[in-house]
Protein backbone atom coordinates (compact mmCIF):
# COMPACT_ATOMS: atom_id res chain seq x y z
CA UNK A 1 0.00 0.00 0.00
CA UNK A 2 1.48 3.47 -1.17
CA UNK A 3 2.27 5.97 2.24
CA UNK A 4 2.68 8.77 0.17
CA UNK A 5 0.12 11.42 -0.11
CA UNK A 6 -3.60 10.07 0.93
CA UNK A 7 -7.23 11.29 2.10
CA UNK A 8 -8.52 10.50 5.34
CA UNK A 9 -10.34 7.46 3.54
CA UNK A 10 -7.23 6.16 2.33
CA UNK A 11 -5.34 6.85 5.84
CA UNK A 12 -7.99 4.96 7.12
CA UNK A 13 -8.03 1.81 5.07
CA UNK A 14 -4.35 1.82 5.34
CA UNK A 15 -5.15 1.91 8.97
CA UNK A 16 -6.88 -1.15 9.14
CA UNK A 17 -4.44 -2.68 6.42
CA UNK A 18 -1.85 -2.43 8.78
CA UNK A 19 -3.75 -3.63 11.88
CA UNK A 20 -4.57 -6.62 9.97
CA UNK A 21 -0.83 -6.72 8.64
CA UNK A 22 -0.27 -6.95 12.72
CA UNK A 23 -2.21 -9.29 13.82
CA UNK A 24 -1.31 -11.89 11.27
CA UNK A 25 2.13 -10.82 12.32
CA UNK A 26 1.56 -11.77 15.69
CA UNK A 27 -0.16 -15.15 14.88
CA UNK A 28 3.81 -15.98 13.11
CA UNK A 29 2.80 -15.08 9.85
CA UNK A 30 6.14 -14.05 7.68
CA UNK A 31 4.10 -13.16 4.74
CA UNK A 32 2.26 -10.85 6.84
CA UNK A 33 5.52 -9.09 8.34
CA UNK A 34 6.58 -9.06 5.40
CA UNK A 35 4.25 -7.10 3.46
CA UNK A 36 4.34 -4.86 7.07
CA UNK A 37 7.97 -4.33 6.68
CA UNK A 38 7.50 -2.78 2.74
CA UNK A 39 4.57 -0.96 3.79
CA UNK A 40 5.91 1.01 6.39
CA UNK A 41 9.84 0.54 6.40
CA UNK A 42 10.39 4.08 4.83
CA UNK A 43 8.25 6.02 8.02
CA UNK A 44 10.00 3.99 10.36
CA UNK A 45 13.57 5.17 8.97
CA UNK A 46 12.72 8.72 8.28
CA UNK A 47 11.79 8.65 11.84
CA UNK A 48 14.50 6.44 13.53
CA UNK A 49 16.91 9.28 11.31
CA UNK A 50 14.98 12.28 12.61
CA UNK A 51 16.15 11.18 16.02
CA UNK A 52 19.57 9.75 15.52
CA UNK A 53 20.88 12.41 12.36
CA UNK A 54 23.07 9.26 10.99
CA UNK A 55 21.79 7.83 8.16
CA UNK A 56 23.85 4.17 9.27
CA UNK A 57 22.32 4.30 13.09
CA UNK A 58 18.95 4.66 11.57
CA UNK A 59 19.51 2.05 9.08
CA UNK A 60 20.21 -0.08 12.20
CA UNK A 61 17.35 1.10 14.04
CA UNK A 62 14.95 0.76 11.56
CA UNK A 63 16.11 -3.40 11.03
CA UNK A 64 16.23 -3.85 14.79
CA UNK A 65 12.40 -2.32 15.08
CA UNK A 66 11.10 -4.96 12.99
CA UNK A 67 13.09 -7.29 14.83
CA UNK A 68 11.29 -6.35 17.99
CA UNK A 69 8.16 -5.50 15.99
CA UNK A 70 8.06 -10.21 15.15
CA UNK A 71 8.87 -10.49 19.00
CA UNK A 72 6.07 -8.05 20.56
CA UNK A 73 3.25 -7.68 17.44
CA UNK A 74 0.92 -9.26 19.84
CA UNK A 75 1.39 -6.41 22.64
CA UNK A 76 -0.45 -4.28 20.22
CA UNK A 77 -3.86 -3.14 20.31
CA UNK A 78 -6.27 -2.28 17.79
CA UNK A 79 -7.50 0.16 19.08
CA UNK A 80 -4.93 2.78 18.35
CA UNK A 81 -2.79 3.59 15.34
CA UNK A 82 -0.76 0.94 14.05
CA UNK A 83 1.75 3.65 12.64
CA UNK A 84 1.53 5.26 15.36
CA UNK A 85 2.57 2.26 17.75
CA UNK A 86 5.57 1.61 15.38
CA UNK A 87 7.37 4.68 15.43
CA UNK A 88 7.11 4.79 18.67
CA UNK A 89 9.06 1.50 19.06
CA UNK A 90 11.71 3.10 16.25
CA UNK A 91 11.28 6.34 18.03
CA UNK A 92 12.05 4.45 21.61
CA UNK A 93 15.08 2.34 19.69
CA UNK A 94 16.39 5.52 18.36
CA UNK A 95 16.50 7.35 21.92
CA UNK A 96 18.00 4.24 23.40
CA UNK A 97 20.84 4.48 21.44
CA UNK A 98 21.54 7.84 21.56
CA UNK A 99 21.78 7.48 25.25
CA UNK A 100 23.76 4.26 24.88
CA UNK A 101 26.35 6.35 22.29
CA UNK A 102 26.19 9.41 24.51
CA UNK A 103 26.08 11.60 21.87
CA UNK A 104 23.90 13.63 19.26
CA UNK A 105 25.59 14.14 15.74
CA UNK A 106 24.06 16.08 12.92
CA UNK A 107 22.70 14.64 9.77
CA UNK A 108 24.52 15.66 6.62
CA UNK A 109 23.10 17.11 4.02
CA UNK A 110 23.89 14.25 1.57
CA UNK A 111 22.53 12.06 4.02
CA UNK A 112 18.92 14.03 4.01
CA UNK A 113 19.49 13.89 0.33
CA UNK A 114 19.31 10.43 0.48
CA UNK A 115 16.33 9.90 1.70
CA UNK A 116 14.55 9.69 -1.91
CA UNK A 117 16.96 7.85 -3.30
CA UNK A 118 15.61 5.02 -0.51
CA UNK A 119 11.94 5.78 -1.15
CA UNK A 120 10.64 3.39 -3.61
CA UNK A 121 7.85 5.43 -3.79
CA UNK A 122 9.58 7.87 -5.74
CA UNK A 123 10.26 6.41 -9.57
CA UNK A 124 14.78 5.97 -10.38
CA UNK A 125 13.60 8.79 -13.26
CA UNK A 126 12.04 11.07 -10.92
CA UNK A 127 14.61 11.38 -8.37
CA UNK A 128 16.70 13.51 -10.39
CA UNK A 129 13.69 16.52 -11.08
CA UNK A 130 13.04 15.81 -7.10
CA UNK A 131 16.50 16.74 -6.68
CA UNK A 132 16.87 19.64 -8.73
CA UNK A 133 13.45 20.90 -7.42
CA UNK A 134 14.60 19.81 -3.58
CA UNK A 135 17.97 22.11 -4.09
CA UNK A 136 15.80 25.54 -3.99
CA UNK A 137 14.52 24.97 -0.21
CA UNK A 138 16.24 25.51 2.69
CA UNK A 139 17.77 22.95 5.08
CA UNK A 140 14.55 22.40 7.32
CA UNK A 141 12.00 22.75 4.45
CA UNK A 142 13.91 19.91 2.53
CA UNK A 143 13.45 17.62 5.47
CA UNK A 144 9.77 18.65 5.71
CA UNK A 145 9.13 17.42 2.21
CA UNK A 146 11.53 14.93 2.48
CA UNK A 147 9.40 13.21 5.55
CA UNK A 148 6.43 13.42 3.91
CA UNK A 149 6.90 13.17 0.32
CA UNK A 150 9.22 10.03 0.60
CA UNK A 151 8.82 8.92 3.30
CA UNK A 152 5.09 9.02 3.80
CA UNK A 153 4.87 10.67 7.31
CA UNK A 154 1.66 12.69 7.84
CA UNK A 155 1.98 16.25 8.94
CA UNK A 156 1.64 16.16 12.27
CA UNK A 157 4.07 13.14 12.54
CA UNK A 158 6.82 15.33 10.88
CA UNK A 159 5.64 18.34 13.19
CA UNK A 160 6.23 15.82 16.58
CA UNK A 161 9.46 14.21 14.93
CA UNK A 162 11.28 17.73 14.23
CA UNK A 163 9.37 19.01 17.25
CA UNK A 164 7.89 22.31 15.29
CA UNK A 165 4.39 23.52 15.62
CA UNK A 166 2.10 21.60 13.20
CA UNK A 167 1.02 25.14 11.33
CA UNK A 168 4.52 25.82 10.97
CA UNK A 169 5.25 22.41 8.86
CA UNK A 170 2.14 23.20 6.77
CA UNK A 171 3.22 26.28 6.18
CA UNK A 172 6.35 25.41 5.46
CA UNK A 173 5.28 22.30 3.39
CA UNK A 174 2.81 24.72 0.89
CA UNK A 175 5.46 27.38 0.45
CA UNK A 176 8.00 24.17 -0.44
CA UNK A 177 5.49 23.15 -3.09
CA UNK A 178 4.96 26.32 -4.46
CA UNK A 179 8.86 27.19 -4.67
CA UNK A 180 9.32 23.67 -5.96
CA UNK A 181 6.30 23.76 -9.19
CA UNK A 182 8.46 27.27 -10.08
CA UNK A 183 11.21 25.59 -9.97
CA UNK A 184 10.14 23.18 -12.44
CA UNK A 185 8.10 25.17 -14.72
CA UNK A 186 11.34 27.76 -14.79
CA UNK A 187 9.72 30.89 -13.57
CA UNK A 188 11.04 32.87 -10.34
CA UNK A 189 9.79 31.00 -6.85
CA UNK A 190 7.91 32.57 -4.46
Amino acid sequence: MDMGARTETDWSAEQAFLRELLAQTARGDREAFGRLYAATRGAVYAMALGVLKNAEDAADVTQETFVRVWSVAGQYRPDGSPMAWLLTVARNLARMKLRQDGRRADLTEAEWDAIPAKAEAVAAEDRAVLQTALAALDDETRRIVLLHAASGLKHREIAALLEMPLATVLSKYQRALKKMRAKLEGGDAL
